[in-house]
């Protein structure tokens, strides 16, 4: 890293709000994945995209800026929560801050259920990160209608920045969009000014294809980002799921001329596998995407890894795990 002293990108909104589109069924139904093509070029970018040194420090520090940091367990608790809060207000250890020139990290948001809202607004306070909750019975979406409409209001009531939504499988595996349409669209409504990401849960969809269709509906539908999996799934965030959801955020901007955030999450534990994911969008979006604005991880565990991978960098030594533990 340089000398003088960088500070580091903030999360932002500074692009125009999808506000969404009629239901275009020929473009819908228009939309196809080749899976064999698919595969072959995310097998490509592990090993012929690599960064080293100064350079990859840079990176993995942009990556940190763009984590979710998330904790969506079962025993969940307000001081877990606290803990994690204060680890998003100072994601990587003061001394290896200044080692690399760098002031004013942060995450993109902390995501949480409804019940740790409260707890999360209030450790954030001043920080400027966003609270994420996810919503609309996650992660099975299987909740009565009108109470995962319900549960957004509550949730933006209670002071949450950002909603991910989970959407009905059940429309797309049966090719019924005009009501993963309608279902978007009440989301969105519910939501107001707060943003939505939508969860596609790409592991329960079946096909590349109806990936690549789900992904186009609910972004007419007005999703501000499209994201891949709960991190419930068997599968969640994969390279080729990637590059059908973000090539169908191109298509849409070239068609609509507004730009639709992207969300990978769920097994992405890994800073190889951040570099990895950065470099995709970097191909095949452009660099305006490698913002928190447009790009989070969704992660719990990734962020120890990166720091481990910035001292490494500053020392020259790995250090053990639990030197960094996320909360």
């Amino acid at each position: 890293m340089t000398e003088t002293s960088h500070t580091a990108q903030l999360p932002q909104v500074s692009e125009p709000r999808n506000p969404g589109m009629a239901l275009d069924l020929d473009w819908v139904r228009a939309a196809q994945a080749n899976r064999s093509a698919i595969e072959r070029r995310a097998a490509t970018l592990p090993g012929r995209r690599s960064v080293k040194k100064d350079y990859q420090a840079a990176w993995l520090l942009k990556a940190i800026s763009c984590i979710d940091l998330t904790t969506l367990s079962g025993d969940d608790t307000a001081a877990r929560v606290r803990r994690l809060c204060a680890k998003a207000r100072q994601p990587v250890r003061p001394d290896l801050l200044q080692a690399l020139g760098i002031e004013g990290l942060r995450v993109g948001a902390v995501c949480v259920y409804h019940d740790m809202i409260a707890p999360a607004v209030a450790a954030l306070e001043g920080s400027g990160i966003p609270v994420a909750a996810v919503s609309t019975g996650f992660p099975a979406g299987l909740s009565p209608f009108p109470l995962r409409v319900a549960e957004i209001g509550e949730s933006v009531k209670a002071g949450a920045g950002e909603i991910d939504i989970v959407i009905s499988r059940r429309h797309v595996l049966e090719g019924n969009w005009q009501a993963l349409y309608d279902e978007m669209r009440s989301f969105r409504a519910a939501c107001g000014t707060t943003h939505i990401k939508a969860i596609l849960a790409t592991g329960e969809l079946g096909t590349l294809r109806n990936v690549a269709r789900a992904s186009l509906v609910c972004m007419m539908g007005g999703a501000d980002f499209i994201k891949t999996s709960t991190g419930k799934e068997a599968v969640n965030a994969t390279l080729p799921v990637s590059l059908v959801m973000i090539r169908a955020i191109r298509d849409y901007h070239e068609r609509s001329g507004y730009r639709i955030g992207y969300k990978p999450a769920g097994g992405i534990s890994k800073a190889k596998d951040a570099l990895t994911y950065l470099a995709l969008i970097k191909e095949e979006l452009g660099d305006r995407w490698l913002q928190p604005d447009l790009f989070r991880f969704g992660a719990s565990s990734l962020l120890g890894d990166i720091e481990r991978q910035l001292e490494h960098h500053v020392t020259g030594a790995y250090s053990v795990a639990y030197r960094h533990a996320i909360g």
